[in-house]
C-alpha cells in the first residue's frame, strides 16, 4: 500500500512511519500543480491543507482514502470524495487544549495591552521620569463578557476556562436564524453585547466573511476579537480598516485567509493593536502528539477495514 502525506513539514510522522507498514512517501510540501504525479498509484493520502478538489481527485483512481491531519476539512471536496467512493476521515479534538489555552492567551495579551507595554518598555521606559510607564488603557478580564461564535469542543472548552477566569460567558446563534435555541443568544445581541468575540465555527458558505464591516461597526468600540479557526470567517481588509480607524480595540488572529499569506494582505500592515500569530495555536506538544496519534489511528482502522472518524 502506498501512503502519501502532502505537507509532511507540518508535523512529525516518524512515529507513525515506523508503526505501519507500508510504502510511505513523506512529502515537505506539495504544489497544487504537483498533487496528482504525487498520489498517482497512491491508495492513502495525508493532508493538512494543501487542497483536493474535484478535478484532481477524478486523475487519481487508486485514491480509497484521505486523511486529514486536522479537525477542519474545507480543504477536501466532500461531493467529489462520495462520487468517487474515496473514503475521509480528520482528526477531531486532538488540539482543544492547546487552542482553548491560546485564546486565553490572547485575551490576556489584548486586555493588558502587552504587545503596546512590551514595545514601550524598550524604547521610552530608560527615558521615563516616572517609575511605571502608564499609556495605554489596561482593562480587566473578571466581569467582561466574551461572545463565543461556535459551540464545539473547543468553543466549549474555552467557555469553561473563561468562567473560572470570572468573564461572562455567551454562545452566538447561527446569523440570521430565526430561532433562538436554548443557552444561546442571537448573532446581533452576541456582537452588540461582548466586550471580547472568540470565533470557533467551521468556514463554510454559510460563514464565509461572518466578520465584515457591517458585523464591525455592531461591535463595542473597545471590543476585542479573536480567530483561532479559520481566516475566511473575516473580511481581512474590512478588519484592517477597523484596527486602523479605532471602530474596535483590537484582534488576535491565528489564522489568515490564505497561508502562508501573501505580502500586500492587509493585516500584515503596521496595526499596533493586533497580534497576529502564524497558525500555531493547535501547536503544544500535547496538541501535535494527538494529533499524530489521531492520523495513525485513522490509517490502521481503515487498513483494517474498520475507518473511523469519517466525515465523508
Amino acid at each position: 500500500m502506498k501512503i502519501v502525506m502532502l505537507d509532511g513539514e507540518t508535523i512529525p510522522l516518524s512515529l507513525l512511519t515506523e508503526q505501519i507498514e507500508a510504502d510511505w512517501k513523506i512529502r515537505p510540501q506539495t504544489s497544487a500543480n504537483d498533487v496528482v504525479p504525487a498520489l498517482t498509484g497512491a491508495t492513502v493520502a495525508i493532508t493538512n491543507k494543501v487542497a483536493l478538489r474535484a478535478e484532481t481527485l477524478e486523475k487519481l483512481p487508486e485514491l480509497r482514502f484521505i486523511c486529514v491531519a486536522a479537525t477542519g476539512y474545507d480543504c477536501i471536496d466532500l461531493d467529489a470524495c462520495r462520487a468517487r467512493g474515496i473514503l475521509v476521515s480528520n482528526v477531531p479534538g486532538y488540539s482543544t487544549q492547546s487552542v482553548s489555552e491560546s485564546v486565553i492567551a490572547a485575551i490576556f495579551a489584548l486586555r493588558r495591552q502587552l504587545m503596546a507595554y512590551a514595545l514601550n518598555t524598550r524604547i521610552d521606559w530608560p527615558q521615563a521620569t516616572h517609575f511605571c510607564l502608564h499609556r495605554q488603557p489596561i482593562l480587566d478580564i473578571a466581569g467582561a463578557t466574551l461572545g463565543i461564535v461556535g459551540k464545539g469542543d473547543i468553543g466549549q472548552a474555552v467557555g469553561q476556562l473563561a468562567q473560572a477566569l470570572g468573564l461572562q460567558v455567551q454562545y452566538a446563534e447561527r446569523k440570521g436564524s430565526d430561532r433562538i435555541r436554548e443557552g444561546y443568544v442571537s448573532f446581533e445581541q452576541m456582537l452588540a453585547t461582548s466586550d471580547i468575540i472568540s470565533l470557533h465555527c467551521p468556514l463554510s458558505e454559510q460563514t464565509r466573511q461572518l466578520i465584515d464591516r457591517e458585523t464591525l461597526r455592531q461591535m463595542k468600540p473597545h471590543a476585542q476579537l479573536i480567530n483561532t479557526a479559520r481566516g475566511g470567517l473575516i473580511n481581512e481588509h474590512d478588519l484592517a480598516a477597523a484596527l486602523k480607524q479605532g471602530v474596535i480595540g483590537g484582534a488576535a488572529l491565528d489564522v489568515l485567509s490564505s497561508e502562508p499569506p501573501a505580502a500586500d494582505n492587509p493585516l500584515l500592515a503596521d496595526l499596533p493593536t493586533l497580534l497576529l500569530t502564524p497558525h500555531i495555536a493547535w501547536a503544544s506538544r500535547s496538541g501535535v502528539e494527538n494529533l499524530v496519534s489521531g492520523v495513525m489511528t485513522n490509517i490502521a482502522a481503515f487498513i483494517q477495514g474498520q475507518p473511523v472518524n469519517i466525515v465523508s
